[in-house]
């Protein structure tokens, strides 16, 4: 076999291979074997029909075709290795010469790995937002947390929003009753617009056993899109209830005895969960400005194919919760190829960075251990809900295992990007990644 290599730009190379008869024996052979298992010839035992025969009943250009379409992977590994070619994605092939005893003559464009000057990371500098807890933040949740535990209280009076009522429903058009269309004793909670439009202006004022009708349009079954006449039923008013704001509070809603006790666990969290914020700012910020500095390219062909990805997992997510990407487009306003122009702007960002760290880890020689892998897997194979054998076995079969162990080594290239940056927040105060990890394991605790 002989190669040649042109660099058609940054990111992409044609590879012009020739390879001589005599070294497509193999795949001939193997072409008539496949072949043979596969045809009936009457006289002949199914796997030991003859080269003649074949070439008389299937046809000779359909062997050669077949051997070529064995022979064309192998040789273009063989010519990446000789030349080095750092490749990503698939190959676009074009045979450009062969005749039957003559060479095998082709070319294969395909997406490199394009040449990075790595910025020195002791260079890059970013600035996160300052870390302030204000106390509505606090109230907030203890307000979140108390609602948690009111009580519901009948009240001898007219309905007001936020109050909840006990109700009879009955819907009728042009005086026909609604198939569905009745309930009783319903608790809803007034202006919470939870049940039929129009419904929760008519409540308020209702006291217990006050009626009213209203109109609104049915959404399905029979009658669907026709108006229908509601009437309403109050059984019974009751209005919300919070306890009292006081240590007995913090006794019932939590492990505290105070309510200052409880009051500091909760600025402990919202002051990790901001710590978490941080990092991620960080880590967008320093890759955006690296991505910049080093001119990262992104080849067309691995963006397309992560567009490809992205957009059915997109489809398949959809299709899970029972929606479909034209449901999906309505209800965000936009177009196919609005999408489309997002899904690009967003895997060109990711490809670039994919580039940048795995230019970085080849730099570092970062090395990803059997430990490491295997957690990883584990942790992959929990999140889809399956046993770690039996998601690793699937990955290999499908081949995407190296894409799992890619993604673990560019980890380990970002941490160490996390390390060396300088990150300061807002008010120009130095910010470790120690104290940052300690909040990002603590809060893993947390969720375990």
């Amino acid at each position: 076999m002989k190669s040649t290599v042109e660099t058609l730009s940054p990111t992409r190379v044609r590879l012009a291979i020739e390879v001589p008869f005599v070294e497509l024996e193999p795949s001939l052979k193997k072409a008539y074997r496949e072949i043979a298992s596969q045809v009936n010839v009457p006289g002949f035992r199914r796997g030991k029909v003859p080269a003649a025969v074949i070439d008389q009943r299937v046809g000779r250009g359909t062997v050669l075709n077949e051997a070529v379409q064995d022979a064309i992977p192998e040789n273009i590994l063989a010519a990446v290795r000789e030349h080095d070619v750092k490749t990503l994605g698939r190959p676009e092939v074009e045979i450009t010469e062969f005749n039957d005893g003559d060479a095998l003559k082709f070319t294969a464009e395909v997406d490199v790995r394009p040449e990075i000057t790595l910025p020195d990371l002791s260079t890059v500098e970013v600035t996160v937002d300052e870390l302030q807890i204000d106390e509505s933040e606090i109230d907030a949740q203890v307000a979140s947390l108390r609602e948690r535990f009111a009580t519901l209280k009948t009240v001898e009076r007219a309905a007001q929003e936020g109050d909840y009522v006990q109700i009879d429903l009955a819907a009728t058009v042009d005086g026909e009753e609604v198939p569905g269309g009745s309930a009783t004793n319903i608790s809803h909670e007034v202006g919470s617009k939870q049940l039929l439009p129009g419904l929760d202006e008519v409540l308020v004022g209702l006291s217990a056993s006050d009626s009213s009708t209203f109109q609104t349009q049915l959404v399905g079954g029979d009658f669907a899109g026709r108006d229908a006449d509601v009437s309403v039923t109050v059984r019974t008013v009751k209005e919300k209830e919070l306890p009292p704001l006081d240590d007995d509070f913090a006794q019932l809603a939590s492990e505290f005895d105070t309510l200052d006790e409880l009051r500091g666990d909760i600025r402990e969290r919202v002051s990790r969960s901001k710590k978490i914020e941080q990092i991620y700012a960080a880590r967008d910020r320093a890759l955006e400005q690296m991505v910049a500095a080093a001119e990262v390219p992104a080849p067309d062909g691995v963006v397309r194919e992560e567009v490809e990805h992205r957009k059915q997992a997109m489809v398949d997510q959809l299709e899970r919760i029972g929606a479909s990407l034209e449901e999906y487009l309505t209800s965000e306003e936009k177009t196919e190829e609005q999408i489309d122009a997002e899904l690009k702007d967003a895997a060109t960002e990711g490809v670039k960075i994919q580039l940048l760290l795995d230019t970085l880890a080849d730099a570092e020689q970062v090395q990803v251990s059997d430990d490491e892998f295997g957690h990883e897997i584990v942790h992959r194979a929990q999140r889809a809900g399956m046993a770690p054998q039996q998601y690793y076995d699937q990955l290999v079969r499908s081949g995407a295992a190296g894409a799992v162990y890619g993604d673990v080594r560019r980890g380990k290239a970002l941490a160490m990007v996390m390390e060396r940056i300088k990150i300061t927040d807002s008010a120009g105060n130095p910010i470790s990644m120690d104290e940052l990890r300690a909040a990002n394991g603590e809060e893993h605790d947390h969720e375990h």
